[in-house]
């Protein structure tokens, strides 16, 4: 059976509270019976999951981050596909959709499925190839986060903006080539607003396929932003105008 280790506060008790069937065994450093932790434990144990009590090297050698005393054995977390794709198109009347193309940090990652839960995205979508998997350092950064969000893959990121076209949501790219800002474009109905990967942006056929380019505004010296505090401004703007 495939499996990851999850850690982190934050992202254990997610997986405690949205998916405790998916946690194998739970690992706690000795000691760490405080008041956010026995909790957890608790939980855990109500959970029919086994806790077992360790030393901090064993965490340590573990999992390559900060895991704050608790580490959840877990299975591999899935994403899903254009299948779970057509169907939530089906069952939204106004899809509100983020879009990345070739995002390979990990902690970008996570950081953009806690900002895409916080504005209440119902997927984000990324290609199968040369992109960051949900990985344990993308469930820790994203603090409960990628339980929360549907992850969807795809094999060919144009021909699925395509199809989001056809099922009538209008997709935007987010870039430095446009003269229309975030504040004047139109985030009101069906939307999939589409992110760059770090540094390079979107790609060419990715850039010709959206329906319309925005970019964020910018006063200083600095010329662009890390994709994940982007993608924050994007769907707040967005999120403004749909409520």
């Amino acid at each position: 059976m495939s499996a990851d280790f999850v850690f982190g506060i934050h992202a254990v008790n997610a997986l405690l509270e949205r998916a405790p069937q998916d946690i194998l065994e739970l690992f706690i450093m000795k000691d760490r019976e405080d008041k956010r932790m026995q909790p957890l434990i608790q939980q855990a144990r109500q959970n029919g999951i086994s806790v077992q009590f360790c030393n901090r090297r064993t965490l340590d050698d573990m999992v390559s981050g900060q895991h704050q005393g608790i580490v959840a054995k877990a299975r591999l977390a899935s994403s899903g596909n254009e299948s779970d794709l057509a169907t939530l198109l089906e069952q939204k009347d106004k899809p509100f959709l983020l879009v990345l193309d070739g995002v390979t940090d990990p902690h970008n990652l996570g950081a953009i499925l806690r900002s895409a839960d916080a504005a209440g995205v119902h997927a984000v979508i990324s290609p199968k190839d040369r992109s960051a998997k949900l990985t344990s350092v993308v469930r820790k950064v994203a603090c409960g986060a990628a339980e929360a969000v549907p992850f969807i893959t795809v094999t060919n990121l144009a021909r699925t903006l395509r199809e989001l076209q056809d099922a009538g949501v209008w997709v935007v790219g987010a870039a430095g080539e446009t003269d229309t800002t975030i504040y004047q474009a139109d985030f009101k109905g069906p939307l999939a607003l589409v992110m760059g990967a770090e540094g390079e942006g979107l790609r060419r056929l990715t850039r010709e396929t959206c329906d319309s380019l925005v970019k964020i505004p910018m006063f200083g010296s600095v010329s662009s932003l890390n994709v994940s505090v982007a993608a924050g401004i994007c769907l707040f703007e967005a999120v403004r105008q749909r409520s």
